[in-house]
């Protein structure tokens, strides 16, 4: 009787959530709210990772975390143009202009 032999081990399919989870947090502190769209998206994929892997998908679980990967790529990215743009606003003098025009909203023409 043959015996097939066991499958080669399979490497661990990273599911990538604490990072998604991280980059969606920070992008909300960087008035980044665009940003915690694609987090939230990738913390979605993120979790599903380990349950195709406990199904035995584990195509579907590496589907998932490269997915996941790339949605917290955007995020990430998102997350560094809101910081740099928050930077940027606040050393050109951006709050005092805002509160200057705010004000002229306030009392009229």
């Amino acid at each position: 009787m043959n015996v097939p032999p066991p499958p080669p081990p399979r490497s661990p399919v990273p599911n990538h959530l604490v990072w998604a989870v991280l980059v969606t947090v920070a992008s909300l502190f960087v008035c980044c709210i665009v940003g915690t769209i694609p987090g939230i998206v990738a913390i979605v994929f993120a979790s599903q990772v380990n349950g195709k892997l406990s199904q035995g998908d584990y195509a579907g679980a590496e589907r998932a975390a490269r997915t996941a990967k790339l949605w917290c790529w955007i995020t990430t990215a998102l997350c560094v143009v809101g910081l740099l743009w928050s930077v940027y606003f606040i050393s050109t003098g951006g709050l005092e202009q805002y509160r200057l025009m705010m004000q002229q909203m306030r009392t009229g023409p």
